[in-house]
């Protein structure tokens, strides 16, 4: 795989991941693009990156989870911080429970049928997100959640911060990112979106997303493993390139992110979908 091919994949991934416009429509695009899968190690590889980026970028928090983690099991459960740090770490927990499961259910197949009765399209051998049959869901789902993105932020009242979650919040914002499994959805800009309507502050509601993304970016890494090992993959050092350079893009994204939200609002991402949607229902 070329340097350049691998730079795009990189940057793609670093700023779609976490902007909230959809990064599975826009790697599935750019694997159109080229006109070669990228493979299972070089998905593992960005996975790995961004997940990085995320622990760097929001390591104080991080901690605060892992804390409240090990609170859990009676390590540092004395702590004045404690309680409220357990809770937090559970209230994550809960709200990864919906995307497992979800994830977990399309990888046994479980959907094809509702897939094919309701979108008219067949999973591709039970892989939703490689399936181009699905690239009119992407242009809908863009334009769709895109809208309800512009909605949640136009009446979401901006009064509440991560460490005000609650379980409720926690389960709900999960529910909403089960939902990113669809591509065309976008995994931050749904949860941002659900978090937004529960009143959470622009800016804490990408914290709160890219928080939650931990354990769900992790996950999906993990699945992947598998294919490597059937594959017999030995791009080690495409994949390290990969994955260093999405560190840096993803890292970069956060750090603008969180700092255009503190005087924007999610405007010009609601029109970017709704023009990338239209656009590929016009051109594909």
């Amino acid at each position: 795989m070329s340097f350049l091919q691998l730079l795009i994949i990189a940057i793609v991934q670093g700023i779609t991941e976490f902007l909230p416009i959809s990064s599975s429509g826009h790697l599935i695009l750019t694997g159109k693009m080229f006109d070669e899968d990228q493979g299972p190690l070089i998905d593992v590889a960005v996975h790995v990156g961004s997940l990085l980026a995320i622990i760097v970028y929001f390591f104080k928090d991080v901690l605060v989870l892992a804390r409240g983690g090990f609170a859990s099991i009676g390590i540092g459960a004395s702590a004045p911080n404690a309680p409220a740090e357990r809770s937090l770490f559970w209230w994550i927990v809960l709200g990864t429970i919906p995307a497992v499961a979800f994830g977990l259910s399309i990888k046994m197949g479980l959907f094809n049928g509702i897939a094919t009765d309701v979108f008219g399209v067949e999973i591709v051998d039970d892989d939703l997100m490689a399936s181009i049959r699905f690239t009119d869901l992407i242009a809908f789902n863009l334009i769709f959640y895109g809208v309800l993105l512009g909605i949640a932020d136009w009446v979401g009242k901006e009064v509440k911060s991560f460490e005000q979650m609650t379980w409720r919040d926690g389960l709900i914002v999960g529910l909403a990112q089960a939902l990113a499994i669809i591509p065309g959805t976008s995994r931050s800009g749904v949860t941002m979106t659900a978090a937004r309507f529960l009143g959470y502050t622009r800016v804490e509601a990408a914290r709160f997303s890219f928080l939650l993304s931990i354990p769900a970016v992790a996950g999906a890494g993990v699945l992947i493993v598998p294919e490597i090992f059937e594959a017999g993959t030995a791009l080690a050092l495409d994949a390290l390139i990969a994955g260093a350079l999405t560190f840096v893009a993803a890292f970069a994204t956060m750090a603008f992110l969180m700092n255009f939200l503190k005087k924007a609002s999610m405007l010009i991402f609601v029109i970017y979908r709704i023009a990338m949607g239209i656009g590929l229902l016009w051109f594909l």
